[in-house]
């Protein structure tokens, strides 16, 4: 077994919608470990997509491969740095109009109408005379976004049964902002028995083996799945320097994936 540890540095302030409160949208101090998944290219998205994930089949390959990722966790002894900026998604063009929930353009070649009794909007087309109505946006016009702020520091690992090439760089968030990465390779760590052991690094609860009991965790009630730390285990770890223990035997809980996705 090959551990690869990860040290991931922010060079752009990163967001991600971990929590919407009406329009403030909030980034969690943390990264999945399926969006690090795709990050380090070891998954890969469709180039087009129309709304549906991908989760269990792409990580069910990882599986195959023997190649499993935790979460990124801010080490202990640091604080998260965060940016809070406002944002609009007015467009640019010369002519523009809020309208309910929905931000209505003129393209050239059409005229716009306002049905007051009604309150909407329609796109005429000047040379048919054909009406569009303009319906509700599911993005946000306007609100408030917390990132992740420059230069904060993340620990994550890549357990794999091969040898990998992982990035110097990689895009993460919504806004696919750039950060760094470090690795240190651990090979053949050791496998011990431990009882009660505190883990700090965050884990993701499906992922975790069978034969682990769980004593008490720390939850972020995120999506797609909810992250634990600091929880108390009983079972088997590896065991890395500076003692950090990994429960051994992780892989991506692509089953309850599968029962999501027929659901």
């Amino acid at each position: 077994m090959l551990v690869y540890q990860c040290e991931l540095t922010l060079k752009e302030n990163t967001f991600f919608s971990s929590r919407e409160i009406n329009d403030l949208y909030l980034t969690e101090p943390l990264i999945g470990n399926y969006a690090l998944a795709y990050a380090l290219g070891l998954a890969q998205a469709p180039y087009k997509n129309i709304g549906k994930t991908y989760y269990y089949e792409h990580l069910s390959q990882l599986n195959e491969q023997g190649i499993y990722i935790t979460p990124a966790t801010i080490p202990e002894e640091q604080e998260p740095k965060f940016s809070f900026t406002q944002f609009n998604s007015v467009p640019d063009g010369y002519w523009y109009a809020m309208g309910k929930n929905c931000l209505v353009q003129r393209p050239d070649g059409y005229d716009s109408e306002y049905d007051s009794k009604n309150k909407v909007w329609y796109i005429v087309d000047r040379q048919t005379g054909k009406k569009t109505k303009e319906r509700a946006t599911n993005y946000p016009q306007i609100g408030f976004i917390k990132m992740m702020g420059i230069d904060t520091k993340f620990n994550f690992f890549v357990l794999s049964h091969q040898n990998l090439s992982l990035p110097k760089y990689i895009r993460l968030g919504k806004f696919m902002s750039k950060a760094k990465l470090t690795v240190t390779l651990q090979q053949n760590p050791l496998v011990v028995t431990r009882q009660y052991q505190r883990v700090s690094c965050l884990l993701n609860p499906l992922d975790l083996p069978q034969g682990i009991q769980v004593t008490s965790f720390d939850t972020y009630n995120i999506h797609p799945v909810p992250l634990i730390r600091n929880a108390i285990l009983t079972g088997e770890f590896m065991q890395l320097p500076s003692d950090v223990y990994l429960p051994f035997g992780m892989k991506f809980g692509v089953s309850f994936l599968q029962s999501s996705a027929a659901s």
